[in-house]
């Protein structure tokens, strides 16, 4: 029960609550790596990596991939090929949060409705009762 307490204080709004807990390991997982990959943390990482990959390249510190960096030119493509799928599943699961998250705001606007007109109707009988007393004083 503990789990869902830390789920529910961290998504508030029922529909994320569902989602979260629903999603397969697959979807999570996604969500996380995208998270991080579309973060200030990891573009700066990253900028670091390349720049020492090459000073350390072109100033022989190691030489294991000379100009033109073939091998940094292939870890990005195998990085591009692996992230592009994971945004689109993340971009899929963050579709169907917002149908979902519609959908439950459009029934919450419905019950708002309901209970309005429930309310303006007691309200009506209400007032009628109080003109009719206050005819029969008059």
């Amino acid at each position: 029960m503990q789990g869902y307490r830390t789920v529910s204080a961290r998504f508030r709004h029922p529909v994320n609550i569902a989602l979260h807990v629903n999603a397969p390991l697959g979807v999570r997982i996604a969500n996380a790596v995208t998270g991080f990959m579309g973060s200030w943390p990891f573009i700066i990482l990253q900028t670091v990596i390349v720049g020492i990959w090459v000073i350390g390249n072109v100033y022989l510190l190691f030489h294991f991939d000379p100009y033109p960096f073939i091998f940094l030119n292939l870890a990005f493509s195998t990085q591009a090929a692996y992230a592009a799928p994971l945004i689109l599943l993340a971009s899929n699961q963050s579709a169907a949060r917002d149908r979902a998250t519609l959908e439950h705001a459009a029934a919450e606007a419905e019950d708002a409705d309901a209970k309005e007109s429930d309310i303006l109707a007691r309200l009506a009988r209400i007032e009628a009762m109080l003109a009719e007393l206050s005819g029969r004083k008059g």
